[in-house]
């Protein structure tokens, strides 16, 4: 069982990965990152687990495809 501990709510979550809590939000809803909602309160609560890999995924370098050169 999971510990509460290990649940950020939503500006707690935002100030972690430097972004706003309505970006935050946004990013959930796309499913860019995993929420769950506390069923006490409504709650969104982000674990911390989660906010570590997607600022590892998000730190990942990205190639870029080199422009093709006009003959």
């Amino acid at each position: 069982m999971e510990k509460l501990s290990e649940y950020l709510k939503t500006a707690e979550a935002a100030e972690i990965l430097g972004v706003s809590q309505t970006t935050l939000r946004k990013y959930a809803a796309a499913g860019k990152i995993l929420v769950r909602i506390n069923p006490a309160n409504g709650y969104r609560l982000f674990k911390r687990a989660d906010l570590e890999d997607f600022l590892r995924k998000a730190s990942e370098p990205v190639p870029i495809a080199k422009p093709k050169r006009s003959k």
